[in-house]
């Protein structure tokens, strides 16, 4: 652990700031789950807490399945970052920060297809990937309890391809299941 600088006081109700730069450097935002761990020492750690992450060898299995079964680079992430791939781009991909575009897509709760053949132009997956890499993207928000708690991203960097009505029902139906097994 390093130290901050930063000191700040327990109000009466037990509460206690994180600072503005904390939070937009760990990416915390209101509303976030915070897990909270003590040791024997008595230090308190706070931990942003991704359900998504909790389930993370799930996660190996169902992108190992699709990449399988469709043959595109597959990724589950959580809101911040890659939390499992599965294809080519394992290495880029896995456990990196979410680019903003894809935070934005996830936010706006609605599957995004872009296909490079039908002109729609590419964006890039985490924040130091390279958009012009890929020729057709999916983008599919997973909600539990009416919450975004994640993603899963059909990606393909062939020649020609494209994300069609196949490829939007399986993502459709594994996010659904997904969302079913957080919310149990």
């Amino acid at each position: 652990m390093r130290a901050t600088g930063i000191v700040r006081r327990i109000d009466e109700l037990g509460r206690v700031v994180i600072p503005k730069e904390i939070r937009r450097t760990l990416r915390i935002r209101e509303g976030d789950p915070l897990e909270i761990y003590t040791d024997h020492d008595g230090e308190v750690v706070l931990k942003k807490y991704s359900p998504i992450g909790e389930i993370a060898n799930i996660a190996k299995d169902y992108t190992d399945s699709l990449y399988r079964t469709l043959g595109h680079i597959t990724c589950i992430c959580d809101r911040d970052a890659v939390v499992s791939a599965t294809g080519g781009a394992k290495r880029e991909l896995i456990e990196k920060p979410l680019s903003a575009e894809v935070e934005n897509i996830l936010q706006s709760r609605q599957m995004s297809v872009l296909n490079l053949s039908a002109g729609a132009r590419m964006i890039p997956v985490t924040s130091d990937d390279n958009a012009g890499a890929y020729t057709a993207q999916l983008i599919a928000p997973i909600l539990a309890d009416g919450e975004i708690i994640g993603g899963l991203m059909l990606l393909s960097r062939d020649s020609g391809a494209s994300m069609g009505e196949v490829d939007q029902k399986v993502a459709e139906t594994t996010t659904s299941i997904i969302a079913r097994q957080m919310e149990q």
